[in-house]
């Protein structure tokens, strides 16, 4: 029997020569949770002009503590007129500030008669005032490459006028599914027949880690039917998933098929749950090496196993840091276990509070549980043949991506 095989080992497995796929250039309409395939540089200040932070009056700060005649209104959008000393301006929030001027007195704090203004006495120079370039000077790094484009760094891109950006385009993923007893939803269901959790579950993940579904097939228990849906799931993507046939039944010809038309990388991983697990790379036409990833057919294995290997591995072909790294939170146990030779990825509820953070383990661990994954927020890391006791410390792998 092979020696079991760390996460470590599996993940520079999987990574090992990863290139990142092209870029391609779309509208920033189009460009959320994408992914910057170039730095992006400002061409504008912003703010591109002084302007008022507030509704107030604007005034230089050595005529506070008079009562000035108000020469101007400045509406946001409208241009201001030189501001002659001993008057002030009244202004409201993003108005540009007039030559002259050098802060700005919230209107709550004057008191006015008329056309003129009472202006307090204490008034600091660039009170309420926000100067231009303040935020971003032109010429500067806007945003860095490798940047998943969320919804601050879309509005970030429009502050520059910018329509279009190059992002890396997405990359494809053939998801198969395994098993004969496997049956869509929608259709009844025969004697000894399930539903299929892992098609929707792992489509939804894989979206959500930055790819694009290019080609969804259950795969026949049989190798030879096994072997040609791989063959022809890797000539339509860059990364070809499966789930189910990778343990040692009978029926599993998963293994068999990739190192027919393929190589098998690793195989078997000292994971709780997930230890059936197969790496690899399929060849398909035109000299290319397609990344192969074995998924175990329980629903919590698979869905456990995407999380460590579907997202850095598509953080790596899209060349986003924060995608290829794991979002862990330290956190302190409120719950007992012992773990075997294996490493345990246990589905937990955290709570936060001022003392930290907390992790609560559901009762059931079984790999067919798959209501702890909806109810779960993170994935608690118990070290293999390791007592874990409430207060302990341990990492957790959060299950949040944007």
């Amino acid at each position: 029997m092979a020696e079991l095989q760390s996460v470590e080992a599996a993940l520079s497995a999987l990574l090992k020569d990863v290139t990142p796929v092209d870029a391609e250039i779309i509208p920033c309409a189009e460009a959320g949770r994408r992914v910057l395939a170039t730095e992006v540089v400002a061409r504008l200040d912003v703010p591109p002009f002084n302007n008022s932070a507030m509704d107030g009056y604007a005034l230089h700060h050595d005529d506070a503590g008079k009562r000035l005649p108000v020469t101007q209104r400045i509406a946001a959008g409208s241009p201001a007129q030189s501001l002659t000393r001993g008057t002030c301006a009244r202004i409201f929030t993003g108005a540009p500030l007039p030559p002259g001027a050098d802060c700005v007195v919230m209107q709550e704090k004057v008191d006015v008669t008329g056309d003129e203004a009472s202006i307090p006495v204490q008034v600091a120079v660039n009170d309420n005032v926000r100067h231009r370039g303040s935020d971003v000077m032109a010429g500067s790094v806007l945003l860095e490459r490798g940047v998943r484009l969320d919804s601050a760094a879309l509005g970030h891109l429009a502050s520059q006028g910018i329509v279009e950006v190059s992002v890396r385009r997405r990359p494809r993923v053939a998801l198969l599914i395994s098993g004969d007893e496997i049956v869509e939803p929608g259709r009844p269901l025969a004697p000894g027949q399930i539903y299929n959790s892992n098609r929707p579950m792992l489509q939804d993940l894989l979206e959500r880690f930055g790819a694009e579904i290019s080609f969804i097939a259950t795969m026949p228990d049989a190798v030879d039917g096994t072997r040609a849906m791989l063959a022809l799931a890797a000539e339509q993507a860059d990364v070809v998933v499966s789930t189910g046939g990778v343990s040692v039944g009978e029926e599993d010809h998963v293994k068999a098929a990739l190192e027919a038309i393929g190589r098998l990388d690793l195989w078997r991983l000292a994971l709780k749950p997930g230890k059936p697990l197969a790496l690899g790379r399929l060849f398909a036409s035109g000299g290319r090496e397609v990344r192969f990833v074995g998924l175990p057919g329980n629903p919590v294995s698979s869905f456990v196993a995407a999380w460590l290997f579907l997202r850095p591995l598509m953080g790596a072909l899209l060349a986003c840091p924060s995608l290829a790294s794991l979002p862990m939170l330290p956190a302190r146990a409120a719950f007992s276990t012992r773990t075997g030779p294996r490493r345990h990825y246990m589905r937990v509820r955290l709570s936060m509070n001022e003392s930290g953070i907390t992790a609560y383990a559901f009762p059931d661990q079984g790999s067919g549980v798959l209501s702890s994954c909806v109810k779960a927020d993170a994935l608690a890391v118990v070290p293999a043949d390791a007592q874990i006791n409430p207060g302990d410390r341990l990492d957790c792998l959060w299950l949040r991506v944007d």
